[in-house]
């Protein structure tokens, strides 16, 4: 039988991928302490799924003031470190790479996580979402803007989170700037009204972006460093696709391109109605921008094998971020091999906490 495409090995920038299947970034909420530290049983459950060619951990928040869910592990304090350095150590011994998915949720969160006062964001708007609570659904607020200085401050958190990730022993780190948390409400014009030097024109509506970026790469090499960007996520999180999404992606992709940076990770539209009602809609993500990014793109977004195989035979991307494939095939890539079937995740247990649904899925007889 012909070797899978998703099969072959690929480089990203100074990591050598064994295959071209990557375990997308997956929130799910077992860092159920205190501390808001990983447990032996993320340490497990990463280690499972080590033979993905690249593991994006879920979403780390890189202080206190970027909580924006429950039970979500953070990369602030040394008791973090010690427990992310438990899961990183269990992913090499399996023979995996592992980078740490940085985060910040900005107004996408609750006065819950930050003691009765409000979340933070570029500008004073609601989005007007429902955010999960140790009490269920919630209804969000009105977030208080920042102000240039706290920017500077949040920019120190993310370089001082990329040298926690490195004393973790993570092979890299990636910038979640997507899916509407804080870097996607400074790009986008619904989140950012500022009239500073961080608002107005793409060149300071990405400028805290790329600030974070520059303090990243004093703390590892850009080879090692890959971000985010979902460019047509639309009616959700409160953000919408608008005249000026695609130009203002283009302008980013073209600055980071000087970069040398590992990778480019986008995501395609896959909701159901997603695209109604945006400006300029592209159905193809991947496709518009591979001419523009002089840098490896990993795209995700609802791909099953056949769809995965096809965009690394046809050169769309060089890998393929799957999320709720890992979950269900702890062994996606062995099953890859053999030709078996992908198990299907069962929802219900992805947030719950605990082992199941975790941990308990077996790999393929």
């Amino acid at each position: 039988m012909m070797t899978s495409p998703l099969l072959t090995p690929v480089r990203l920038g100074a990591l050598h991928l064994k295959n071209r299947l990557v375990m997308a970034p997956l929130t799910r909420c077992r860092a159920d302490n205190p501390g808001a530290v990983p447990t032996d049983l993320m340490a497990r459950y990463y280690a499972q799924r080590a033979g993905a060619g690249l593991i994006v951990s879920e979403g780390t928040i890189v202080s206190p003031q970027g909580r924006g869910y429950p039970y979500t592990p953070g990369i602030w304090s040394d008791a973090q470190v010690a427990g992310w350095r438990n899961v990183t150590a269990a992913v090499h011994a399996a023979g995996g790479l592992i980078v740490c998915q940085l985060w910040h949720c900005g107004r996408l969160s609750l006065p819950d996580f930050h003691d009765g006062a409000a979340p933070v964001a570029p500008s004073a708007i609601n989005p007007h979402w429902k955010m999960f609570s140790p009490q269920g659904l919630k209804e969000t607020v009105t977030p208080r803007a920042l102000s240039q200085e706290e920017i500077a401050a949040i920019v120190a958190d993310f370089g001082r989170a990329a040298a926690n990730a490195v004393a973790a022993g993570f092979d890299g780190v990636e910038i979640h700037s997507s899916n509407g948390y804080l870097f996607h409400q400074f790009f986008s014009a619904c989140a950012n009204t500022r009239s500073d030097a961080y608002g107005g024109s793409f060149a300071n509506r990405t400028r805290f972006f790329f600030e974070v970026l520059d303090a990243v790469g004093q703390a590892l090499p850009f080879d090692r460093v890959g971000f985010r960007l979902n460019p047509m996520m639309n009616r959700f999180h409160g953000i919408q696709v608008d005249a000026d999404t695609i130009p203002l992606w283009e302008h980013i992709v073209a600055r980071a391109n000087d970069y040398g940076l590992a990778y480019l990770h986008l995501t395609e539209p896959y909701l159901p109605n997603q695209l109604d009602g945006a400006v300029a809609p592209l159905a193809d993500v991947a496709a518009h921008f591979r001419p523009l990014a002089r840098l490896p793109i990993v795209s995700n977004g609802g791909f099953d094998r056949a769809r995965g195989e096809a965009w690394i035979a046809d050169g769309h991307c060089d890998a393929v971020a799957y999320g709720r494939a890992f979950i269900a095939n702890p062994d996606l890539a062995a099953r890859t091999a053999a030709h078996l079937p992908w198990a299907e995740p069962d929802a219900s247990t992805f947030y719950q906490g605990g082992a199941s649904g975790y941990t308990d899925y077996p790999a393929a007889p």
